[in-house]
């Protein structure tokens, strides 16, 4: 006499199934997400965000500036702005004169 599993064992079954598969596919989501996310990073880290080129950094008074190699654009990364409103304004005058064409 065969065993015929009831209803309710195959849904108990089908449930953990659909669980476990739904686990893994947000899981791989979440993998190509990240993996999506570094490769952006390699495209565009310290790339001019107008012309694409290098970004070159120059550090003035502890403040990393970043001055593009082709199109000779001035870039703040997050809080670089509050910094060098900090400097006195001779050292603003000779930012502007180092960076100024």
């Amino acid at each position: 006499m065969p065993f015929k599993p009831s209803d309710k064992e195959e849904e108990y079954f089908l449930r953990k199934e659909l669980e476990t598969k739904k686990k893994f596919e947000t899981e791989k989501i979440a993998r190509l997400n990240e993996e999506e996310k570094l490769k952006l990073k390699e495209l565009h880290y310290m790339c001019c965000p107008k012309c694409g080129n290098k970004l070159l950094e120059i550090n003035y008074s502890d403040i990393m500036i970043d001055k593009c190699s082709n199109c000779d654009g001035i870039w703040l990364d997050a809080g670089e702005l509050e910094q060098v409103s900090q400097v006195g304004f001779g050292k603003l005058e000779k930012l502007l004169k180092v960076f100024g064409k």
